[in-house]
């Protein structure tokens, strides 16, 4: 009688109580046959959502179309507010994120447990690389005073402290390395070293923003030093007998330069600049915004990783946010040359 008893206890066991004559492992939904089917059709549910994504963005594509249609010059001349090398290097660190995920997913997939942690944190700090170079961006046109068209207010003057944009925007990214710095000392310390591990990684990730503001302000410095020095060696140079000649030349540049940034923030001119800019704003926060989320999405990719879930025929979340994170990049591949290369 109890060997009947068990033996029906683990036929129902094994058919997980639902009725079904099929194993699932740890993390197969019941209702699924096994891990191929639920692979599939996760698979086929993330990429619908990437179609929406695709739709969502696409609104924005026509309206940059329709008006850089109406206004072509306006985008020539807003072109040239924008740093093209900052926004390469973007682009070469959104690239090379893509690289790092695609290694992380072919790694989920050969069990490669460290290797999987190790790529994803990598693109989690080239994502935060990006994030920090944005912010210096944005922290130097609202120096400027370039803000979307209701705020828009340059007239070649300053008019307010970059660093103190700067500061603000990195408020919130230093506040949560110092909180997972913290939770990764208190996992050490409590013995739970899994969630010392992952937090402590987690912390290194979102430092990657603070690397990215390094790397944009210390190419402002590069720069501008560089074009001073340019300057310089221009003046010492100038034979003598041209002085008065290149001095009447560098005073109608100069003019002409002044007449260039110089404008009233009430014209039509710097109206249709402040609409360019909201385009700007909109497009390249909504980007960052992904960004964002894609970074909450790797973090949970990654401590999954450390707890060890991924297997050969389990690696379905790893390949999920994957895809959405080469449609973020495949974004950014668009928006580069057409804000930034216009001119």
């Amino acid at each position: 009688m109890a060997t009947a008893e068990a033996a029906s206890a683990s036929e129902g066991h094994g058919s997980d109580g639902h009725g079904h004559d099929h194993d699932h492992g740890q993390f197969i939904a019941h209702h699924f046959t096994g891990p191929r089917q639920q692979y599939d059709s996760c698979k086929l549910g993330i990429w619908l959502f990437l179609v929406t994504e695709v739709l969502f963005f696409s609104g924005l594509f026509v309206a940059y179309t329709i008006y850089r249609y109406h206004h072509p010059e306006v985008f020539e001349e807003a072109s040239k507010f924008l740093d093209t090398r900052l926004g390469a290097l973007n682009t070469i660190v959104l690239l090379f994120s893509s690289l790092t995920m695609a290694w992380a997913v072919r790694a989920a997939q050969l069990e490669q447990r460290a290797v999987t942690t190790r790529s994803v944190l990598i693109t989690i700090f080239c994502a935060t690389v990006f994030l920090g170079v944005k912010a210096v961006e944005y922290s130097h046109k609202w120096g400027l005073g370039i803000f979307v068209a209701y705020f828009f207010k340059y007239d070649g003057a300053h008019h307010g402290d970059t660093n103190s944009y700067l500061t603000t925007l990195s408020i919130v990214p230093g506040i949560c390395v110092v909180v997972c710095a913290a939770l990764a000392g208190i996992g050490m310390a409590t013995g739970k070293p899994l969630s010392g591990k992952f937090w402590g990684a987690l912390a290194l990730g979102l430092g990657g923003y603070f690397a990215g503001v390094g790397l944009g302000v210390g190419y402002e410095a590069v720069f501008a030093s560089e074009g001073e020095s340019h300057a310089e060696a221009g003046d010492h140079a100038a034979p003598a007998e041209h002085a008065e000649g290149d001095a009447h030349t560098e005073a109608e540049h100069e003019h002409e330069s002044t007449e260039a940034l110089v404008m009233d923030p009430s014209s039509d001119e710097a109206r249709n600049l402040g609409l360019f800019f909201s385009i700007y704003y909109f497009m390249t926060g909504l980007h960052a915004f992904h960004i964002i989320a894609g970074v909450i999405a790797l973090a949970w990719i990654m401590n999954r990783s450390i707890q060890g879930h991924f297997r050969a025929d389990y690696f379905g979340p790893v390949d999920y946010v994957g895809l959405y994170w080469h449609l973020v990049d495949l974004i950014w591949i668009y928006l580069f040359p057409l804000l930034y290369l216009i001119g």
